[in-house]
């Protein structure tokens, strides 16, 4: 089935009985450069969000050249969920490009985010501090078992949480792997709590903090490649700290830092700790269900923005 708009979208989940098989290909269309002022749009009243809500096996997919004004969002008991090749760009007013959140006891898992280019901008609007737009993928409220692939998610100020609050960390297992962050400020997640493994990503110009692992949770940060980053890893701004695992990635330690642009700030609240020292503070305490190779960090840095985002036919990276 094919849509070129959120409403026709939202008609056809509302039609679907719910479990057995929807695929919707969005073939619209959006000139982003009808917006010359973001912090005009930021100030809109919310705009559309179209609801996979307690419903199964759905798949939304983009047709090469389309792009959305409006966002996605995951709810309640929705499983077996695939959301790919997607533009989503400079939402009006304050919601997010993908949201995937627990509802009413029931809680959205098994969903794959793969090839999208999401995006709003880093202008300061007044009285808004950082919070210009919401988040371009976050999860919360029970979601789980959820893997981020292949994004390109790039001029934002907050990217993605885990988490809606320091309460909401309970044991889910995430998965980010060949995403690129360009242009970012932070959360690159966000995490309270639960388990991430965090392979292949490159980072590339973050502006305040970029995996900030909180509330007890572990993170297995493997084989990524970080670049001009300003607390690539720490955990900070919640009640308890976080631990994680560093694995291969670019940088091995701290006489590295100067030669990737790294570098740290203290944080404003107690308890924290950022990975100045570039040492693992746990080991990762759960098994993988799932097979990987990493790629070499060199070849993230030189090919993954080739085939991270939507256009790109899907396209995996090539290390050979």
């Amino acid at each position: 089935m094919t849509v070129t708009t959120a409403a026709a979208m939202q008609a056809a989940i509302d039609a679907y009985s719910g479990s057995g098989g929807l695929v919707i290909t969005y073939a619209g269309t959006f000139d982003f450069s009808t917006i010359p002022d973001p912090c005009t749009q930021w100030q809109k009243a919310a705009g559309d969000i179209v609801e996979v809500k307690n419903k199964s096996d759905v798949t939304i997919q983009g047709a090469n050249g389309s792009a959305a004004n409006f966002g996605l969002a995951i709810k309640g008991g929705a499983t077996n969920v695939i959301i790919r090749n997607m533009t989503i760009g400079l939402l009006p007013g304050s919601i997010d490009a993908i949201g995937i959140e627990g509802q009413s006891s029931k809680y959205p898992g098994y969903i794959w985010i793969d090839h999208n280019t999401l995006f709003s901008s880093l202008a300061e609007c007044t009285g808004a501090g950082d919070l210009e737009f919401d988040g371009l993928v976050d999860n919360k409220a029970g979601a789980h078992h959820i893997t981020y692939s292949y994004n390109y998610m790039h001029d934002h100020h907050k990217v993605g949480l885990i988490g809606s609050s320091d309460s909401d960390s309970s044991d889910r297992y995430i998965t980010y792997h060949h995403n690129y962050y360009y242009n970012v400020g932070s959360r690159l997640p966000l995490q309270r709590g639960g388990y991430t493994h965090i392979y292949n990503n490159l980072y590339s110009g973050v502006t305040a903090s970029g995996i900030n692992v909180r509330m007890g949770g572990y993170s297995l940060i493997e084989s990524n490649y970080f670049e001009n980053a300003k607390n690539p890893v720490t955990s900070r701004d919640s009640s308890a700290i976080g631990y994680w695992e560093l694995r291969n990635n670019n940088i091995t330690k701290p006489a590295d830092f100067t030669t990737y642009g790294i570098t740290w700030t203290d944080a404003d609240s107690s308890p924290s700790r950022n990975a100045s020292d570039w040492t693992s503070t746990a080991t990762f305490p759960v098994a993988l269900t799932y097979s990987y190779t990493p790629d070499a960090p060199s070849c993230v840095k030189a090919n993954l923005p080739k085939v991270a985002g939507a256009g790109t036919s899907l396209a995996k990276l090539s290390c050979s």
